[in-house]
């Protein structure tokens, strides 16, 4: 039987992604990868969480960089 894969999100706040983002990539990387002011100029997890929370299309940027961060994880595990 074919295994289903999970969604990577499923049951994550956005604050948790956003900690793990920070957390592997930094401040800095992240807001050269997705260049979000708030993440560039004086960068802080509820000031971040504010501006996505308010904004599909960065929130949307966000997830989806979780999503291939959490494939390479899984591709390091095995």
């Amino acid at each position: 039987m074919e295994q289903i894969q999970k969604d990577p999100l499923h049951g994550k706040t956005l604050e948790v992604i956003l900690k793990a983002l920070v957390i592997h990539f930094g401040w800095p990387e992240l807001g050269y990868r997705i260049r979000i002011n708030c993440f560039l100029d004086n960068p802080s997890i509820n000031s971040s969480l504010k501006f996505l929370r308010k904004t599909p299309w960065a929130r949307k940027k966000i997830e989806d960089l979780y999503i291939k961060y959490h494939k390479q994880m899984d591709n390091n595990k095995t």
